[in-house]
C-alpha cells in the first residue's frame, strides 16, 4: 500500500484497500476554536469564570449555574474567509463568504429559593457553532524543477501495467488507473513495469491549484446546572456535535512557454464530502471567591465520532497534437471512526461592582491523542503520524466588558497554539498559530438585550501540492484570514 504523508494531496485513497482518512482529516475536526453568541464572541471567547451566557455551555457549563431568569438567545452571522498563496514568488488571493446561524439557545432557570442551600436549577438545549469550514484558495506558481506526474511515475515503477490498467475499483482506481488511461504515464519501451512520463523530469510546468471548501461543525447541547448558596456553580452537559465537510479542487499543469515537446495540459479534479455526528460530555464549575473575584474550570470528555467520506477524482490530459483524454474514479465512500482528545480550561474573573469585567481563560489540549479507527482497516501509518507530527497545544483568551448604564463596550484577544510538532532537526513542522481580534457593543434592559461583535484571526499555514520521500516541491505559503460579524437578539423572563 503507498504511504500517505502531509505532502500528499488529501484524496489518494481508495475505497477499502486505501482509505483517505490521514493525519491532515484528524486534525480538522479536532482543533475547534470559540463559538456562539455575540457577547461571548466580543470578548473572543473568554467567559470561564463568568457565566450566563449560553456559549459559555460549550466550553464551561458550570456557567449555567448563574442563570437566575429563564433565556432565549438566537445569532445570525455572517463570515468572510481569506487567502493570500505564495508559491514559488507568485502571490494569488480569493475569498469566500456565507451567512450561517452561529447560536440558538434556550435556558430554563427555575424559580430562586434564598432559605436553601441549593438556590435554583437550570436546564438549557440549543446549538452552538463551532468551526466554518467556508473558504477559497488560488496557488499557482512556475515550477522547473518537477511535476505531479512524476509522483504517478514513482508510485508505478515495479507495478505491471496490466495490474494498473485493469484496476477500475481496487488500489489505483484513483491516480494510476487515471494517468495510464490519459497517457500521463506509460511504460518505457521493451519493459512492462517501468514508467516514463508525459512530462519529463525539470520539464517546467505552471501550476495551479484551486482549493474550495464549505461546511461546519456544530454542537448541539443538552446541560443542567445548579447554584448553591451563590458562591459555587455546577453543571454538566451531553454534547452531539455534528460536520459536514465539503472540498472541491482543480489541479492544473499547462506548458505556458511551449517547452515541452508533445505536452500542453493535465487537470484532476477531486471532491470530498464527510458527514459526522458524535457525542461528548463536560462538566464545569464556577467558584465565586468573593463579590469580584471568581474561578472557573472545565474537563471535556473526548468526542467520539462515527464518520463516513465520499470521494471521487477525474483526470484530463491534452497534448500538441490535439489528442485529449479523460479517465473517470468511481465514486468511493468509507465508514470510519474518530476520537477526539481530552480538552482542560481553567479561568479567572475580575467583577468591578456592576462597571467592569474581565476573564483569562487557559486551555490544554492534546493534539497527537487523536485517533482513528475502522472495523475494515487498523490505521496504523495514520495515527503514528497524527503522533509524531502534533502536539500538546495551549490557547489563551483575554475578555474584558465595560458597561455605562444599559449599554456595553467589548474586546477580547485570543491565542491559539501551534498543534504541530517540531521536526527532527528541531524547526516547527508547519505554523498554525491562530490569533483573534475581538470586539462590540450591546445594549441590554431587564427583559431584552442585543449584541453586535466582530472578530478576526489570522494563521499562517503550509500547503503541499503533492509530493513523496523522493520528489520534493516546495510548499505554498497560505496566510488565512477570517471575518466574522455577530448579531444576537435575546429575550429573558
Amino acid at each position: 500500500m503507498k504511504k500517505i504523508t502531509l505532502t500528499i494531496s488529501l484524496i489518494v485513497a481508495v475505497m477499502q484497500l486505501l482509505v483517505s482518512q490521514n493525519d491532515v482529516d484528524a486534525l480538522r475536526y479536532t482543533a475547534t476554536t470559540f463559538g456562539g453568541t455575540a457577547r461571548y464572541m466580543a470578548m473572543s471567547g473568554s467567559f470561564g469564570a463568568l457565566g450566563a451566557d449560553f456559549s459559555v455551555l460549550s466550553s464551561n457549563p458550570g456557567g449555567i449555574g448563574l442563570y437566575k431568569k429563564s433565556e432565549f438567545t438566537f445569532t445570525p452571522a455572517f463570515y468572510l474567509g481569506e487567502t493570500r498563496s505564495t508559491y514559488n514568488n507568485t502571490v494569488a488571493r480569493d475569498s469566500k463568504s456565507n451567512f450561517n446561524m452561529s447560536n440558538v439557545g434556550f435556558v430554563f432557570a427555575s424559580e430562586r429559593n434564598e432559605k436553601s442551600i441549593v438556590r435554583n436549577w437550570q436546564f438549557a438545549i440549543g446549538m452552538n457553532r463551532l468551526n466554518n469550514f467556508n473558504n477559497r484558495m488560488i496557488m499557482q506558481g512556475f515550477n522547473s524543477e518537477n511535476s505531479i506526474i512524476d509522483t504517478y511515475v514513482e508510485s508505478a515503477d515495479g507495478i505491471r501495467y496490466d495490474n494498473i490498467e485493469n484496476d477500475t475499483w481496487g488500489e489505483y482506481a484513483y491516480d494510476l488507473n487515471l494517468a495510464w488511461n490519459t497517457f500521463a504515464i506509460d511504460t518505457i519501451p521493451g519493459t512492462t513495469d517501468q514508467y516514463f512520463g508525459a512530462i519529463p523530469p525539470g520539464g517546467g510546468v505552471f501550476q495551479r491549484k484551486d482549493v474550495e471548501t464549505w461546511g461546519s461543525m456544530n454542537e448541539l447541547l443538552l446541560a443542567f446546572g445548579t447554584s448553591i448558596g451563590d458562591r459555587l456553580y455546577l453543571g454538566a452537559s451531553f454534547a452531539f456535535p455534528f460536520i459536514r465537510y465539503f472540498e472541491r479542487s482543480t489541479y492544473s499543469e499547462t506548458d505556458k512557454e511551449n517547452n515541452i515537446p508533445g505536452f500542453k495540459s493535465i487537470y484532476v479534479f477531486e471532491d470530498l464530502r464527510t458527514n459526522g455526528t458524535g457525542f461528548n460530555m463536560k462538566l464545569g464549575m464556577i467558584l465565586r471567591v468573593t463579590n469580584f473575584l471568581r474561578i472557573g474550570g472545565g474537563v471535556h470528555s473526548p468526542t467520539w465520532y462515527g464518520m463516513r467520506d465520499y470521494w471521487s477524482t477525474e483526470m484530463e490530459t491534452e497534448f500538441d497534437n490535439h489528442e485529449y483524454y479523460s479517465s473517470y474514479s468511481p465514486y468511493g465512500s468509507y465508514d470510519y471512526d474518530l476520537e477526539t482528545p481530552w480538552r482542560a480550561n481553567a479561568s479567572v474573573a475580575i467583577v468591578l461592582w456592576r462597571f467592569m469585567l474581565i476573564n483569562a481563560e487557559y486551555e490544554y489540549v492534546d493534539y497527537s491523542i487523536a485517533r482513528l479507527r475502522s472495523a475494515g482497516y487498523n490505521y496504523i501509518d495514520e495515527n503514528d503520524a497524527v503522533r509524531s507530527k502534533y502536539t500538546e497545544g495551549h490557547n489563551i483568551k483575554l475578555g474584558t466588558e465595560l458597561r455605562v448604564g444599559h449599554f456595553a463596550l467589548r474586546g477580547g484577544f485570543g491565542y491559539y497554539g501551534s498543534p504541530f510538532a517540531n521536526a527532527e532537526n528541531g524547526e516547527k513542522i508547519n505554523d498554525g498559530e491562530k490569533l483573534y481580534y475581538s470586539g462590540g457593543f450591546g445594549f441590554r434592559d431587564k427583559n431584552f438585550f442585543v449584541d453586535l461583535a466582530y472578530v478576526r484571526s489570522e494563521t499562517n499555514l503550509d500547503y503541499y501540492l503533492y509530493g513523496s520521500e523522493n520528489i520534493a516541491v516546495n510548499p505554498v505559503k497560505n496566510e488565512h484570514f477570517t471575518n466574522n460579524v455577530l448579531l444576537t437578539l435575546g429575550f429573558r423572563y
